[in-house]
């Protein structure tokens, strides 16, 4: 490998590294609420239903202001750099993490989680664009894979903290121990380079990021309603699944739940490359589809097993496929995405689409509510539902595989 090749080579390796450790951690800490939000309930002095209805709001604040923070450091990247703006992004939902285990009232901690969610919408468009606008275009399939399997890998770390460390530094401390992310930020500052593609495109002619997104208005609206979909899909298959279902429903005591939860996020790392390289070879719209129609596959087991061992085998075939599915997005929006925009694009139509489903929790749990409490039912409906719509939307959609990042024209 020559001098040059070396050079390149070891860009891209540390730019991959960061991304998916920056994604990883964001989830990481993200997930530690789902895990918690009926201790952070009782302890501000809520039970039952109330608690449960305040907590599904709490987890649908923090999804839904993360649109924000996806727009405001989505113009930040576009305008500063991808490699400051992710800096920036990683020390802010490190500090909010932090603080959410020194709220002194409800209300407080709602506040710190909206914030959270500002800085959390940040991460995934500016990290996933300066790796995509930096790897070799024949890495792109493999290492959108990866780097969505950074969601999963978080929330099996977090599922880690929960099984073995809640009993002993308790919620707030869960918290705590999110403020490790931070230290990421000196691998960053030492080793990653500003994305090449941002270079050439920042030393020519300034496009309007507003123009740009009014020129590409379709395009832009057909991102958000498939992120919309992909977001249900995700929420709606991960939010309420250990605590309402696996807890309350089955009565699966916290062993087998963090037993089972550590076994579909493994399901979920692996699908996530899995599909990702598959993308790369059949298209990404085509493994997307793939993905969708193994959920369906399993759908009816997931959410109707009463066993463990039969719920174990069912989820992580569900989230192998559902982050499958998901492997394939960092790579088709970025794709699909106008160079000009890249920083914001990818992020604010996720975000947008995260915002449309950030109620999916009280949704299901309001479905359940309806028939009896029957989470199952529930996950069943929002899951089945959604990826449906996702393959008639592949289906008909725009695809952009191996386009030129550093081009300053739209996709056709």
């Amino acid at each position: 490998m020559s001098g040059m090749a070396t050079a390149e080579f070891r860009r891209s390796r540390n730019v991959v590294i960061a991304a998916f450790l920056s994604w990883m951690l964001d989830a990481f800490d993200f997930f530690i609420l789902i895990f918690v939000f009926d201790n952070v309930a009782a302890s501000f002095g809520m039970h039952g239903p109330e608690a449960a209805t305040n907590a599904a709001f709490a987890i649908t604040l923090t999804l839904a202001t993360r649109a924000i923070g996806a727009f405001i450091f989505g113009r930040l990247a576009d305008t500063y750099g991808r490699k400051p703006v992710l800096m920036l992004v990683i020390l802010l939902y490190s500090v909010f993490e932090a603080l959410s285990g020194l709220a002194w009232s409800f209300g407080s901690f709602l506040v710190i989680r909206a914030l959270f969610g500002i800085a959390m919408g940040g991460e995934w468009g500016v990290g996933s664009s300066l790796a995509m606008e930096t790897i070799p275009s024949s890495w792109r399939g493999w290492v959108s894979g990866l780097l969505q399997a950074g969601y999963p890998a978080g929330y099996f770390l977090a599922t880690l903290l929960f099984k073995y460390e809640l009993q002993h530094i308790g919620w707030r401390g869960m918290f705590f121990v999110g403020a490790v992310p931070a230290l990421l930020i000196v691998f960053i500052n030492a080793h990653i380079e500003e994305s090449p593609a941002f270079t050439k495109i920042s030393t020519g002619p300034r496009a309007s990021g507003l123009g740009v997104l009014r020129k590409n208005i379709r395009l832009v609206l057909y991102g958000v309603v498939v992120m919309a979909a992909f977001n249900f899909f995700s929420h709606g298959t991960q939010d309420i699944y250990p605590k309402l279902f696996l807890t309350r429903q089955l009565h699966f005591p916290h062993a087998t739940t963090a037993n089972i939860s550590l076994i579909y996020n493994a399901g979920a790392m692996l699908g996530g490359v899995v599909f990702g390289i598959l993308s790369q070879r059949i298209g990404r719209r085509h493994a997307i589809i793939a993905a969708c129609i193994l959920s369906l596959a399993v759908l009816w087991f997931w959410s109707h097993g009463t066993t463990p061992a039969a719920i174990a085998i069912a989820a992580f075939l569900m989230q192998f496929a559902v982050q499958g599915a998901w492997g394939v997005v960092p790579v088709y929006l970025n794709e699909l995405s106008p160079a000009e925009i890249r920083g914001t694009f990818p992020g604010v139509v996720y975000q947008l689409g995260n915002f449309l489903a950030s109620f999916n929790a009280p949704l299901q749990a309001g479905i359940a509510a309806a028939y009896g409490g029957d989470y199952g039912l529930a996950l069943m409906v929002v899951a089945g539902s959604v990826a449906v719509i996702l393959i008639i939307l592949m289906l008909f959609g725009p695809e952009a595989r191996n386009v030129s990042m550093a081009g300053t024209s739209a996709p056709g």
